[in-house]
């Protein structure tokens, strides 16, 4: 039962990284994709329909969380504490953007807001990328289970450990990269005209340089965590995953030069998935790493909850599920085709 709601939370956090990744990654990249008023309105009108319903899968993925691993919910709650408050503000300040924007039609509070709305995804995007270094390396548990944090030390990935490092740093820049062209590749299948031409060759580039930088990435989290890839061989769920995003950032790059806009979103959803399950697959079953003695480690069984209370929560997330998958699909069935320029006045 343990097995299963590490799977159930690792896709629920997956699914968030797909669905609100590329709306993060459109707010991140639009004040350089878009360069008029009107196409920075086309950018939120392809993100408007599911943007806040796409959080949603945060939530879903905490509460899964607390209900079936309690002690890795407020262990890293209490030792994430600064870095949960950024992130609750740029949640914030991006909606607060997203709806204020058009509320005046004067150009230097628009600009304003697009600036805002701007930093505030490219910065949760660098956050969550952060906070995954931080699983992936480990934290400072002490032996009843709970770590402090500050927001860095020495800057190495090593005891005494600070939330950023070259290694979180380095996963923060790369999730920023990752979640750009995800957006990109999303704006390029969601817009007409000159905007979408322009994010799909902007979502080509970043593609290339993830290529580039991954295999640079995998020997840093290998720096950092040896066991990580250590587990790679046993795990063919792991392969299965790694093969799926090999062949998703290949799709994103080749599909995208071909002007193949719907292939080339689907390939960096594909990558995404693959990336994050492989990574979670080589985890299993640690949930939160220790750095200072491995016998203190969270795992999914030494982190979770009651067999029972697992066993009974499980039928009733067997009944929600497919409730909410058949919303998600509902809404970008019925939002389906391309925005164009200027066909979004209350953005």
């Amino acid at each position: 039962m343990f097995e299963v709601w590490f799977a159930i939370v690792a896709v629920m956090f997956t699914l968030y990284v797909v669905l609100d990744g590329y709306d993060l990654g459109a707010g991140a990249l639009h004040l350089f994709v878009a360069r008029t008023p009107d196409e920075r309105r086309t950018v939120l009108a392809a993100i408007g329909p599911f943007w806040d319903a796409n959080e949603v899968w945060l939530l879903a993925g905490g509460g899964a969380l607390f209900m079936a691993f309690p002690r890795v919910l407020s262990a890293g709650f209490s030792g994430f504490y600064l870095a949960m408050f950024l992130v609750v503000w740029c949640l914030i300040l991006r909606a607060v953007a997203i709806e204020f924007r058009g509320h005046l039609k004067e150009p230097l509070w628009r600009r304003f807001w697009d600036v805002v709305f701007g930093l505030a995804s490219a910065l949760l995007a660098v956050l969550f990328g952060a906070a995954f270094g931080n699983v992936i390396r480990g934290v400072p548990l002490t032996p009843d289970g709970w770590f402090r944090l500050t927001l860095f030390t020495t800057f190495l990935p090593s005891d005494p450990a600070g939330i950023l490092d070259w290694y979180t740093v380095s996963a923060g820049v790369f999730a920023l990269l990752a979640l750009a062209a995800h957006g990109a590749a999303f704006l390029a299948w969601r817009t007409k005209s000159e905007l979408g031409a322009r994010a799909q060759a902007f979502a080509v580039r970043l593609y290339i340089a993830l290529a580039v930088l991954w295999p640079l990435m995998t020997l840093a989290t290998h720096a950092v965590n040896p066991t990580l890839l250590a587990a790679l061989p046993a795990r063919p769920t792991a392969w299965l995953a790694l093969l799926l995003a090999i062949t998703g950032v290949v799709t994103a790059i080749t599909a995208g030069r071909r002007g193949r806009a719907a292939q080339a979103f689907f390939g960096s959803c594909a990558f995404l998935v693959g990336m994050l399950v492989a990574t979670a697959a080589c985890m299993f079953p640690v949930m939160l790493r220790s750095l200072t003695d491995p016998a203190l480690t969270i795992t999914a069984f030494n982190g979770g909850a009651e067999a029972a209370g697992l066993k009974t929560a499980l039928g009733w997330w067997l009944l929600g599920f497919p409730i909410v998958a058949f919303y998600f699909i509902t809404i970008h069935r019925l939002h389906r085709g391309r925005v164009g320029t200027g066909e979004a006045p209350h953005y």
